[in-house]
């Protein structure tokens, strides 16, 4: 990113916006006060989150009947249905790249196929974005945590469901990432590229030197740690600076942590995500609603002088439903130094099917990572 002496006034700042991850997919129904099960309550939760000043709507779906996340093509579909009646305006971002859900009642961990997560291509209605992982990481949300974040939640109660969170990891080679953007270019749909550290942010530049992703960039700067970036701002700077020119740039960060990284992506031109997915807490250890968690941000904005983005100047901000057609159109666009030309190398790309290969290893005995096995959840006692 580019700072010029003026680019920390408000008023020469993009509007802000904000996304609304309400849906909570790593807490059960009673672990706070909103979490939304019924499909007209999930429906109502992205409506109040519209009217309180959030544009994008991180979504998963949960299933009705069990309380418990859907990993169900139709339930998807119904939701969209849904959602486009009731905001219309508000952008979709389908949370799908992480290969994990939730604790079953055994204590075992359900890790979802390729073949289940390309079908997020398929999705009708289609969301305007799917998130997509660029390159396997563990992801360990429970290192950042403190026993307090938990209290009062089944986490507390329950050795088998932390450990089982504990052992979650993206798993996302080259194998997935590189069919699932093919499948969602095709579709129409927009990737939104979550990644877990700067080496990733590495990877989608190669992809787009490479023409197999031609779009805008819209990424985010993830603070969850276990595997990914932490709470070390020198960190957060380093892949601000790294971010080209032309990417929309989203804060995301998990627990008490979020009044430190909202207020600074605010100040500094970015966006921020807010919402009982990543936080339920604020910064005094009183339990926050996702509603409560956007009219901070919206109060926070409103006394430092930046605008709220409206449903429009979003979509503009975000280009959503924009491709480009060439590997330098999109360089262009994104503000990023051309290729050099035919000697420009670094990237290997092959055709793929969608699915994953049978297990192999490399010589020296390590697991290909796209063929990792899940580990057996053992109890903490």
């Amino acid at each position: 990113m580019r700072y010029t002496d003026d680019a920390l006034y408000p008023e020469n700042m993009a509007p802000l916006i904000i996304t609304a991850a309400p849906y909570g997919p790593s807490w059960l129904p009673g672990d706070t006060d909103d979490i939304a099960v019924t499909w007209d309550e999930q429906v109502q939760a992205a409506v109040d989150c519209y009217n309180a000043g959030a544009r994008v709507l991180h979504l998963h779906v949960r299933n009705p009947a069990t309380g418990r996340l859907s990993a169900q093509l139709e339930h998807f579909n119904y939701m969209m249905e849904r959602l486009q009646a009731a905001v219309p305006e508000m952008i979709v971002q389908v949370g799908g790249s992480i290969a994990f859900e939730h604790p079953k009642d055994d204590g075992q961990v359900g890790w979802l196929s390729y073949d289940t997560r390309h079908m997020l291509a398929e999705i009708t209605p289609k969301p305007e974005t799917v998130t997509v992982a660029i390159g396997t990481s563990m992801m360990d949300l429970t290192q950042m945590w403190t026993p307090d974040d938990i209290r009062g939640t089944h986490l507390e109660r329950d050795p088998k469901a932390m450990a089982a969170w504990a052992g979650m990891y993206t798993d996302a080679g080259p194998a997935f990432y590189l069919e699932h953007l093919k499948r969602l270019r095709k579709a129409g749909i927009q990737p939104f590229f979550t990644l877990a550290h700067v080496h990733q942010l590495e990877i989608v530049e190669r992809l787009i030197r490479h023409g197999v992703y031609m779009g805008p960039l819209n990424t985010n700067i993830t603070t969850y740690g276990g595997g990914g970036c932490g709470h070390n701002p020198f960190d957060w700077m380093h892949w601000l600076q790294r971010q080209p020119e032309g990417a929309v740039v989203t804060f995301w960060s998990a627990m008490r942590v979020a009044a430190v990284a909202q207020p600074l992506a605010l100040i500094m031109g970015q966006h921020c995500r807010v919402g009982i997915e990543d936080n339920i807490w604020n910064s005094k250890r009183e339990r926050m609603t996702t509603l409560q968690q956007i009219e901070a941000v919206v109060s926070l904005a409103d006394r430092f002088g930046r605008k709220i983005a409206t449903a429009d100047e979003a979509r503009e901000i975000m280009k959503i439903g924009v491709w480009y057609d060439s590997v330098d159109e999109t360089l262009q666009h994104l503000g990023m130094p051309p290729n050099r030309g035919d000697d420009d190398r670094g990237f290997m790309v092959w055709e793929t099917d969608g699915k994953k290969a049978v297990a192999h290893a490399m010589s020296d005995s390590h697991p290909m990572a796209y063929c990792m096995v899940p580990p057996s959840v053992t109890s903490a006692d």
